[in-house]
């Protein structure tokens, strides 16, 4: 019921003109997690407004995890994002049972590069992660990342690399990893509004962790105007990490016409960027 509710704002904004433009490619768009690790360089439109809502199950050493995580992303400004993420856990491990929220996670995005003949698209994000929540860990951490984008037709690559600064001792649910390099492929497929994506990671959760190697599939696919679907999985390819991660989630793009100026025609957005 509540995803045709989400289905029936969007649709209803699209008929109105408010988000058509700014959707209508989304499927390309990869965010965070979304359905791999890997995301590509680009933000959302500016003033669009994006209300994500992911639910992730995980599997890992005999202990399991299901994760709500709403969120919500703003075009700022042209070619920059920010966001805010509210992930909901429920944990079983070794019998006992958690609920909880799992810290609060504040970020920004900014494209300072856009895609040319000579050079990738190339972006910086910067995360924010609090601890409020039963299972939200302990202290504030910070994450900075790098990321690239190149295209050819409809394949395109992207590359990330992450580092986090902050304790390590106490880490939530949620909590990023210490440091992370990631590689994905993704290739546009029928009629052009489905996405296939794969990638694979490198990374190590904290300091004295063993080092991970990971690798996800999974799909986008253009629903409605303005509702992206998105499934993946993902399994560990070492002795530690994931021994199976499920993420299905569904993202509405809203155009805030309302704080909207008019803009000229030539303005790119971030569907002309990719």
């Amino acid at each position: 019921m509540q995803f045709a509710r989400c289905a029936a704002i969007a649709a209803l904004l699209a008929t109105s003109g408010a988000g058509r433009a700014l959707a209508q490619i989304d499927y390309r768009n990869l965010d965070d997690e979304r359905p791999v690790r890997t995301e590509d360089a680009y933000p959302v439109d500016r003033y669009a407004l994006e209300i994500l809502t992911p639910l992730t199950f995980e599997s890992a050493s005999g202990a399991e995890t299901w994760l709500f995580a709403p969120e919500a992303e703003y075009g700022v400004l042209r070619n920059t994002q920010v966001g805010v993420k509210l992930p909901l856990a429920i944990t079983d491990a070794a019998g006992t049972t958690s609920f909880g929220l799992a810290g609060m996670f504040l970020y920004a995005l900014y494209n300072f590069n856009t895609e040319s003949r000579t050079l990738p698209a190339l972006g910086l994000r910067a995360d924010v992660g609090l601890p409020p929540g039963s299972l939200g860990g302990g202290g504030v951490r910070l994450t900075l990342k790098g990321l690239a984008t190149r295209s050819w037709g409809r394949w395109r690559a992207h590359v990330n690399l992450a580092g986090t600064l902050g304790p390590d001792d106490d880490l939530g649910v949620e909590a990023l990893p210490r440091w992370v390099a990631s590689l994905a492929m993704d290739r546009t497929l029928f009629r052009r509004s489905l996405l296939l994506i794969g990638d694979i990671a490198v990374l190590q959760a904290a300091r004295e962790a063993t080092t991970q190697v990971e690798a996800a599939l999974g799909l986008r696919w253009q629903w409605r105007t303005t509702t992206v679907l998105d499934a993946g999985i993902r399994r560990r390819l070492t002795a530690t990490g994931p021994d199976i991660q499920l993420t299905l989630g569904l993202t509405t793009a809203l155009g805030m016409r309302a704080l909207m100026p008019r803009r000229p025609a030539s303005e790119s957005s971030h569907g002309n960027h990719q």
